[in-house]
């Protein structure tokens, strides 16, 4: 049953209240079963996604409409047309990526697909992992990502705040990096994605040094992301703190199936612990790797990325070598997935 979290507590609650997470054990059993759903986050929007899988799914276009409702402007429109710059903005991303995995996962279920033993969500992909385990109506999530999206920006003014990807160096390299760019600055690293590419996050100024610093030590490639706030790092921590005032007006509750979180690579039942960890999630960082792999050491025979794309898929694949990665970025995407959990 729906409820709202509980708010004698959560009034109390500063982001300093929280409780300290640790992160499981790396290879924790989860549950025994065959495959597990991932959603995309911000930066693998482009202009045009999804048209093919439209053409043959009605469910996307449709998904989109109802999020353009709650948002007043045509959001498909707007994926199909551009402009890029526009796409690439975090007030207009963040609702994107929530719909397009929502959308695609509703395609999934349309054709009978099954239910995954477990999902989640890398960044923003995470509240899509929850409107399709029934922790959250997509409407409010719609609104409540928009709400997210706006106080990530206001919190760093475009163009004061940067993140880039290391390519070829590891996790412990990349912190050393930026403890000797940061000069002060905030400059940490946000995502963990795979063994050998961290994501950085802070003033651009900052992420501007720590690339170069990267490519002296051997980076294969520094690639600065299509994104307009730098998530998961202490420059985000006004927003984390609004987002609490944000998700007492929340409707949340128990997920219908298992969400690993970014945060603290555990699954939650509580709303009110849910609610805390999106608050977290915010300001600290993906622990991608960790995910994959407790997924990948629970059993989990096939990760399936739902959503646009094929980013996940490709670092999955560095992670958990012994899994079958599959995508469904079209329609064929699709049919190969269904064709998979049902061998």
């Amino acid at each position: 049953m729906r409820r709202y979290p509980a708010r004698k507590d959560f009034d109390r609650c500063q982001l300093h209240d929280f409780p300290k997470i640790q992160h499981a054990p790396r290879g924790a059993s989860i549950i025994d079963m065959s495959f597990a759903f991932v959603f995309p986050g911000q930066g693998s929007q482009c202009v045009g996604m999804l048209q093919e899988f439209a053409q043959h799914c009605p469910q996307i276009e449709a998904c989109f409409g109802e999020a353009s409702e709650v948002l007043g402007y045509d959001l498909w429109q707007l994926v199909q047309n551009g402009p890029e710059d526009k796409l690439s903005q975090t007030q207009v991303t963040q609702p994107v990526m929530l719909t397009a995995g929502v959308a695609v996962w509703r395609a999934w279920r349309a054709r009978s697909g099954p239910l995954p033993s477990i999902m989640a969500g890398h960044s923003l992909g995470e509240y899509s992992a929850l409107v399709c385990a029934e922790a959250l109506e997509f409407s409010e999530a719609v609104s409540l990502v928009a709400d997210r999206s706006r106080y990530m920006q206001e919190a760093v003014p475009a163009g004061t705040g940067a993140m880039a990807a290391i390519l070829g160096l590891d996790a412990e390299s990349v912190r050393r990096i930026c403890a000797e760019a940061a000069q002060g600055e905030v400059l940490e690293p946000a995502n963990f994605n795979s063994p050998i590419q961290v994501v950085i996050g802070g003033t651009a100024a900052a992420v501007e040094r720590a690339s170069g610093i990267a490519k002296q030590a051997g980076a294969k490639r520094v690639l600065r992301l299509p994104m307009s706030a730098p998530s998961h790092c202490s420059l985000m921590r006004p927003a984390a703190a609004r987002m609490i005032e944000r998700l007492k007006k929340t409707l949340i509750s128990s997920p219908k199936i298992p969400v690993l979180h970014n945060t603290h690579v555990q699954t939650e039942s509580d709303p009110q612990t849910i609610c805390e960890v999106l608050v977290r999630q915010i300001e600290t960082p993906v622990q991608w790797v960790a995910t994959i792999e407790k997924m990948a050491a629970s059993g989990i025979a096939h990760i399936i990325e739902c959503g646009p794309g094929k980013i996940l898929t490709g670092l999955n694949k560095r992670i958990a070598t012994t899994v079958e990665h599959l995508s469904m970025s079209d329609s064929a995407g699709l049919r190969a997935a269904l064709t998979a959990v049902a061998a």
